[in-house]
């Protein structure tokens, strides 16, 4: 039976594409009961009916696996900040970070709206707290056409995600990349401080150099209802890099006595604003094994 990727899901459609088309499939009702469903993503074995359509019979096993955006083998993320118009929110920056890390995403920072910031020590500041990390970094400006072969370099020849919340201009970008697309793009709400959501699904869009984006929703906030504490330090790769040389295996880097990652925070080695979002999500997850 042909085999194909699933690069997009409407209304229980899965959209399979084979080397000249796309065929339109459903699933079987196997996956339901498994509760188990085919994501965007996919790579996946189909039958074709008599009308030209198809139905799922298997999915193959998954690289990796992210439910917010809901797509499956992802190699790398994009996690996308605005500087400006919303305003770079850190919290939620580094909690795409965390969950991207998580999953084993080779990850990229991509910071947009370069041509709105007047003073320029705004984006060396904001690299000072991520250099440490190894991340790259690129900032972007669609007004000034700046960063944009840069981020198309970093996209060829991988399944790349675009990461972040409404309105820091992941369409824009993905347009700028991909110009004949012409995708809506919203306006950043004067009163909310936040973007609309112009992006409805997921939906794989291939790359002219090869490789493929995912153009996925924005989302307001990231839980971590499903991570352990002692997971969290892992995700911060300044942190996770020092860990071993903490003086009590299975440190929290809270309080504890010959802690590696608060000295490397004392000696301006870590950004102690980043350390201080790491103890914020380590009281949710905290939290949320209390409840």
């Amino acid at each position: 039976m042909p085999e194909g990727r699933i690069v997009k899901a409407i209304s229980g459609f899965y959209y399979v594409r084979m080397p000249d088309m796309d065929i339109r499939c459903r699933a079987r009702g196997v996956f339901k009961k498994r509760k188990w469903s085919p994501l965007v993503g996919d790579i996946v074995t189909f039958e074709r009916t008599e009308n030209g359509e198809g139905w799922v019979t298997d999915i193959h096993p998954r690289k990796t696996e992210l439910m917010r955006p809901p797509i499956a083998n992802v190699e790398q993320a994009i996690v996308v900040g605005s500087l400006k118009q919303p305003e770079l929110t850190l919290d939620l920056l580094d909690r795409f970070l965390v969950h991207a890390e998580r999953e084993g995403l080779d990850i990229l920072i991509c910071l947009t709206k370069e041509d709105l910031v007047e003073d320029e020590k705004l984006i060396d500041q904001v690299r000072a707290i991520y250099d440490p990390t190894g991340y790259p970094i690129i900032t972007t400006s669609i007004e000034k056409n700046t960063g944009i072969e840069e981020l198309k370099r970093e996209l060829a020849g991988k399944l790349s995600v675009f990461a972040g919340q409404s309105g820091v201009g992941k369409s824009s970008l993905l347009n700028a990349v991909l110009p004949h697309l012409a995708l809506a793009t919203g306006e950043v709400s004067r009163k909310l401080g936040r973007g609309r959501h112009t992006t409805r699904q997921v939906e794989l869009l291939d790359l002219p150099g090869g490789g493929q984006v995912a153009d996925t929703p924005g989302f307001s906030q990231l839980s971590f209802m499903e991570m352990e504490e002692t997971e969290l330090s892992a995700c911060f790769p300044e942190m996770a890099l020092r860990a071993p040389r903490c003086k009590f295996r299975g440190c929290l880097h809270r309080n504890e006595p010959g802690c590696a990652v608060l000295e490397a925070c004392e000696n301006g080695e870590i950004d102690k604003g980043r350390h201080q979002r790491y103890l914020q999500f380590l009281e949710e997850i905290h939290d949320n094994r209390r409840y």
